[in-house]
């Protein structure tokens, strides 16, 4: 029987990687897990985490502002850019330094090193140059924000990873792109006082999610003064003798500002990790090809999270490493499950999703119905502001199963963390029509719409 160094070698140190390593050293297995930069992976350094503790900083001024239509009278008031980062970096030490501590508590071999495959259940550690080996090897590594190096003038441009670092505060941006992490950081930089320019090249932001919340927080984002120009994308950004940068578009638009921030698409980090030499298996992108159990082709790698581009979220990864743990190291063949996942944009006002959008059940399903409810929220009543919820569920007509929840307004990632509960296990419209409303919530609308605003039949709206 061949003696490996390692029953487990993890690369990447991501939620992904983490809670692999983590589990399987609990269980008695030797592991290791290799990290070049810093443990915790995207979400906890440079994503989910980090970004939404600007979210919560971007959204004061409407706070400050909505406090006098409530008898508050706020005094004067200053926003410090450096003190926000200051802040943002002192939680994410904090979180690195919990990540590290689950992984020693455990058991689990840290190397602070890139790590590559060397061969045949081998691995190379860059910092030393030393070769261990391992019976399994599970990659984690995450992906990064695509450069799109053949734009003239991308080397000027910064990503979302910059976008946590910067020194000062610019005064104007242009993003481009029309997925979450644009529209996001428009909210967030426009929330901070930043004249701000969303632009994407398709008609209309937030491809893949239904219609009625792309339309109405385009409309939302609009109100709050942020550009945004569809149908349109950067080609060229030239840097003029004053530091400032000209954006000009495929249509013809120049937009002269001080940061161009590209989010445009991720790619998974697989360049120069030794895959090819093995015979792993990647697809057109450059994405880990695996199997239903996240197994590549070869028989003692395995790969989950971004790495193999199925589903881009934290909580997906860390559900693909506990899947991966209970087939490999439990006797208990698992498959990820990635139906019904719920899912929240953190824009201003939120977007909260699970399941099907209506042109998606309209294809899918021969008739549904579609309950849509608009309102102005109870909060902005004595604020004044102007705005609107908007909530809307997707029922299959034939067995009145709800096949998609949709909400825009505030708080809807918390609504559809609990939505996603309901739709997994299948719940109907008649359930939600028993469901007694809590009174007076925004929430209690998605118990309320007893007549189905219209249906879809066979493609076409009735």
């Amino acid at each position: 029987m061949t003696q490996y160094d390692y029953d487990l070698f993890v690369i990447g140190g991501g939620s992904g990687g983490v809670r692999a390593a983590r589990v399987a050293a609990s269980l008695g297995k030797r592991v290791a897990i290799a990290e070049e930069y810093r443990f915790g992976g995207t979400c906890v350094i440079r994503g989910c985490v980090p970004k939404k503790l600007l979210v919560y900083a971007s959204q004061y001024p409407e706070h400050f502002e909505d406090a006098e239509g409530y008898g508050w009278t706020v005094g004067e008031r200053s926003f410090s850019w450096p003190a926000l980062i200051k802040a943002k970096d002192r939680e994410i030490d904090r979180l690195e330094g919990l990540y590290r501590k689950g992984l020693e508590n455990n058991g689990a071999e840290i190397l602070e090193t890139r790590a590559e495959i060397a061969g045949e259940h081998r691995i190379r550690l860059l910092s030393s140059g030393q070769e261990v080996t391992a019976e399994k090897i599970l990659v984690a590594v995450g992906g990064h924000p695509n450069p799109h190096p053949e734009m003239p003038g991308s080397e000027f441009c910064i990503s979302s990873n910059e976008a946590f670092h910067l020194e000062e505060l610019p005064k104007s941006i242009a993003i481009t792109g029309g997925g979450y992490i644009a529209v996001e950081f428009a909210n967030i930089f426009a929330g901070l006082g930043v004249e701000t320019t969303l632009i994407y090249r398709g008609e209309e932001i937030l491809r893949g999610f239904d219609m009625d919340m792309r339309t109405n927080l385009r409309e939302a984002m609009e109100k709050k003064g942020i550009r945004v120009v569809c149908r349109d994308t950067i080609v060229d950004v030239a840097q003029a003798a004053d530091g400032r940068l000209k954006a000009e578009t495929h249509n013809g638009h120049v937009f002269n500002v001080d940061k161009v921030m590209m989010a445009l698409g991720r790619q998974a980090n697989t360049k120069g990790l030794g895959l090819e030499s093995v015979g792993v298996e990647l697809d057109a992108k450059g994405a880990i090809i695996v199997d239903d159990y996240s197994r590549t082709n070869v028989d003692y790698i395995w790969a989950l999270g971004d790495v193999t581009d199925r589903v881009q979220l934290t909580p997906v990864a860390i559900h693909e490493a506990m899947c991966f743990i209970e087939t490999e190291y439990k006797d208990n063949p698992t498959k990820p499950d990635h139906d019904l996942i719920a899912t929240a944009v953190f824009s201003q006002p939120e977007i909260g999703t699970v399941g099907l959008p209506e042109h998606v059940a309209a294809e899918r399903f021969e008739d549904i119905e579609v309950y849509l409810a608009k309102f102005r929220p109870m909060k902005a009543t004595l604020s004044g502001r102007d705005e609107r919820t908007v909530m809307k569920l997707i029922v299959n007509a034939a067995d009145r199963k709800v096949v998609g929840a949709h909400i825009l307004g505030h708080e809807a990632g918390e609504m559809a963390q609990l939505l996603g509960i309901a739709l997994k296990g299948g719940c109907t419209k008649d359930v939600f029509d028993r469901t007694m409303a809590v009174h007076p919530t925004a929430s209690e609308e998605l118990v309320t719409m007893y007549q189905p605003s219209y249906r879809v039949k066979n493609g076409e709206r009735i």
